[in-house]
């Protein structure tokens, strides 16, 4: 699929860019080029000690903000597939700045589709959220709008080929900012602060989210929404798999969260099929043919009144998945 094709990653330090860049360079090595756009320098020359050039020809540092539509342009030139990784994400600190993650993740998402329209591109893949799903915080409702932007993108690329999709995902273990690498930074202190007992969280690895975007990158009829099937974890088992010794107050719920998290809600339930790996929310009027569709990928329709919420799933994380999978994805020293 890649093989003498241009890829761009925005946000491509990020801690899902790098792992893409490695699993890419890794399965793809006849990729012509791996471009890594983002905007902080600084995680741009660490990234660069890690990928030297006379090692890694293909990749590309290109410091840039997806704000700047006319900088996203020049990069994008002579890519042929992108995959939209930038974001503000962080709850509070978009809540206490509304006007910056709207910039960001708005404003910044219909730069990159504009970009993309206007230069070569085949197929873009922008990474969702489940805080996207019936959002209640500021960050959640800019990602939906972001989502929107690029499903409604597929409709004004006139003679473009160019296909456009969304892949939405619950907390990938061990990111940059997530749960797990909190307690384990703070089991030191002997306390880990525990919102809500009840609080449940879907749970992805970071190469589950690698292999989902290159599901999408290669398999999109453009316009999906792709959502996985995987399992969740109650925040007082991630707290016990980390530190059974400490203290473990309860706190409170933060601005913006909620106590389960939703991925598929009933209202999408109209447009959602099951295709066996994932679930796919798919537009409302496609530009394809929905039998061509159900018969390539032997898709099935949901009942309706459908939901996936991290608080009723099927499928759960124990004290001792958490651990294995801690020191498998986060921290091969986790010991308890």
């Amino acid at each position: 699929m890649l093989k003498d094709k241009s890829l761009l990653i925005t946000g491509g330090t990020g801690s899902l860019g790098k792992a893409l860049t490695a699993h890419i360079l890794k399965e793809y090595p006849e990729i012509k080029k791996i471009v890594i756009y983002s905007r902080d320098e600084q995680k741009q020359f660490q990234m660069a000690q890690e990928y030297p050039v006379k090692d890694f020809p293909q990749i590309r540092f290109f410091i840039g903000d997806i704000r700047d539509r006319d900088r996203l342009t020049r990069a994008m030139k002579d890519i042929d597939f992108v995959i939209h990784a930038a974001a503000m994400k962080h709850v509070p600190i978009a809540e206490y700045n509304p006007d910056e993650c709207v910039k960001t993740n708005i404003h910044g998402a219909q730069n990159v589709i504009n970009a993309c329209l206007e230069t070569g591109v085949e197929r873009v893949v922008a990474l969702s959220t489940d805080k996207a799903c019936a959002p209640i915080n500021l960050y959640g409702a800019t990602k939906l709008a972001s989502d929107k932007l690029f499903v409604a993108a597929n409709n004004i690329t006139g003679w473009n080929p160019i296909r456009f999709s969304v892949v939405r995902y619950g907390n990938v273990m061990g990111s940059n900012g997530s749960v797990i690498p909190f307690f384990i930074n703070k089991k030191k202190e002997g306390v880990l602060p525990i919102t809500d007992p009840e609080m449940t969280r879907f749970n992805i690895s970071l190469q589950g989210g690698v292999d989902m975007v290159m599901h999408a990158l290669e398999h999109a009829w453009g316009g999906e929404i792709f959502v996985p099937k995987i399992p969740s974890y109650k925040i007082t088992k991630v707290a016990e798999a980390i530190g059974p010794e400490c203290e473990h107050p309860v706190i409170g719920i933060r601005p913006g969260e909620k106590v389960h998290e939703e991925m598929i809600t009933p209202s999408d339930s109209f447009y959602t099929y099951d295709l066996g790996k994932y679930f796919t929310i798919l537009p409302a009027r496609p530009k394809w043919s929905l039998e061509q569709f159900k018969q390539e990928f032997e898709a099935e329709k949901v009942k309706e009144g459908f939901a996936y919420n991290s608080g009723d799933n099927t499928e759960w994380e124990t004290v001792e998945s958490l651990r294995a999978l801690i020191k498998e994805h986060v921290d091969p020293s986790f010991e308890v």
